[in-house]
């Protein structure tokens, strides 16, 4: 199986091999910093307590959240040609939202690292008939002993910064020989097929993202009436998906403009819930009164900053707030994705870095669906105008609404490449029971 890998194949494979010993010490640091499922943890080792479906199966390995957020749909097509399918993410948060979102019949795991041995237990026991990686989770045992079966595989929605091709194309060798094992690769933009293909991918599909499919997210009803009873008229701010060095600014936004907009509440979203109480330190900081969501604390009338450290709440706050910021946009993460709260109707603002959505911002920008601020000062300016300009928000959130429509359809032009597999997996599932 090794023969033959490029050095630094090589090197990886035997490196994992030899720390595999070290996993359990492994997996209980990341436990107890809240990063693993107790009750779970065999499944990072190959292990499964549940059966292997009968007939053909489909393996969707998606990294986290946005991931598998962005192929829900497709799984629920999947799901509605009866097509067993086999979910694996490596966060406990994707886990939750498989535990909410994914249709019946959908089976999730948590991936196994990535260690040779680890691997070829889990594919032991799932057996998969086709196996489809998204975006760039292009881990290089999983590919190795998947291809060692000769399970046909397929990378969707796949996207490649400019920043990601530079890191590559360092480990030519190696992604070279990863990309080739691959029969199909469906980009999620023009510019990720032709690097992908400089990559040395053999066949490159340009298919379109998958999250601009995505319906927008659901709120519960009896949630959302009792925040727009909490919150009442009081003018509002939102900031979502923030990294640390944004809730400060947006922290700060809010004690400049205050005096501007009596009553002001601001709430922040952090990207990873588990740093709201180091939110609400922050704001008490500033002198300002805030409140967490996750402790049921209550938002009152005297609440400036209140912090949704939640799973799967975002669709309340879009439908809530008038302007939104979108966070990993001010410090250089790359950006969050912008596509739900156009569809929800929220005025956008982003920072400068926004490298992972560039051809979504750039479309949204040119369209005056979303605007670039370049700093704190600027954000704070941004959210001040368009708080106090109602036809100007109006303007704003029709044209995000346009731009997302029009830059839709990804999901049929995926599901028409993956076609000829599926009837592959059909027929002879259909010829194994004659």
């Amino acid at each position: 199986m090794s023969r033959g890998l490029p050095a630094a194949l090589l090197g990886y494979r035997l490196l994992s091999a030899a720390i595999a010993p070290l996993a359990p010490l492994f997996l209980a640091r990341r436990l107890k910093r809240g990063k693993e499922h107790g009750g779970r943890l065999p499944e990072r080792r190959g292990m499964a307590r549940i059966a292997r479906p009968q007939g053909p199966l489909v393996w969707l390995h998606a990294a986290s959240v946005g991931e598998l957020a962005s192929v829900l749909p497709l799984i629920e097509r999947l799901r509605a040609r009866s097509v067993s399918v086999l979910v694996t993410t490596g966060t406990v948060t994707s886990s939750a939202l498989a535990e909410q979102r994914l249709p019946r019949g959908a089976i999730h795991q948590f991936v196994p690292l990535d260690v040779p041995r680890f691997m070829r237990r889990f594919l032991d026991h799932w057996r998969p008939d086709l196996a489809l990686i998204v975006e760039q989770d292009l881990w290089p045992n999983m590919i190795l002993e998947a291809s060692a079966r000769g399970v046909p595989m397929i990378l969707i929605n796949a996207r490649l910064s400019e920043t990601s091709f530079r890191r590559w194309s360092n480990l030519r060798g190696m992604i070279v020989d990863l990309l080739q094992r691959f029969e199909l690769c469906l980009a999620g933009t023009p510019a990720d097929a032709e690097r992908l293909t400089a990559l040395g991918a053999p066949h490159v599909v340009s298919a379109g993202n998958l999250k601009l499919d995505v319906p927008a997210p659901p709120a519960d009803k009896n949630k959302l009436l009792q925040l727009k009873d909490a919150i009442a008229m009081r003018p509002m701010i939102a900031a979502i998906s923030t990294h640390p060095g944004e809730e400060s600014a947006v922290i700060d936004a809010h004690n400049r403009l205050r005096g501007s907009f009596p009553g002001l509440l601001t709430l922040i979203a952090p990207r990873h819930p588990e740093r709201g109480p180091g939110v609400v330190e922050l704001a008490h900081a500033a002198g300002l009164k805030a409140a967490l969501r996750s402790r049921g604390e209550r938002l009152d009338a005297a609440t400036d900053i209140y912090v949704a450290d939640t799973m799967g709440e975002l669709g309340l706050i879009y439908r809530l707030a008038p302007v939104v910021f979108i966070g990993g946009s001010l410090i250089k993460h790359g950006g969050q994705n912008p596509i739900e709260a156009a569809k929800l109707g929220a005025a956008i603002l982003h920072g400068p870095h926004v490298w992972n959505f560039t051809e979504i911002y750039d479309a949204l920008d040119a369209a005056h669906g979303a605007e670039l601020v370049a700093d704190a000062d600027r954000l704070t300016a941004a959210f001040g105008a368009l708080l106090s300009d109602t036809a100007a928000r109006r303007r704003a959130t029709e044209a995000a609404q346009a731009t997302v429509d029009a830059l839709g359809g990804a999901l049929e032009r995926t599901l028409d490449s993956l076609e000829p597999y599926l009837m592959q997996l059909q027929l002879g599932g259909r010829a194994d029971h004659a």
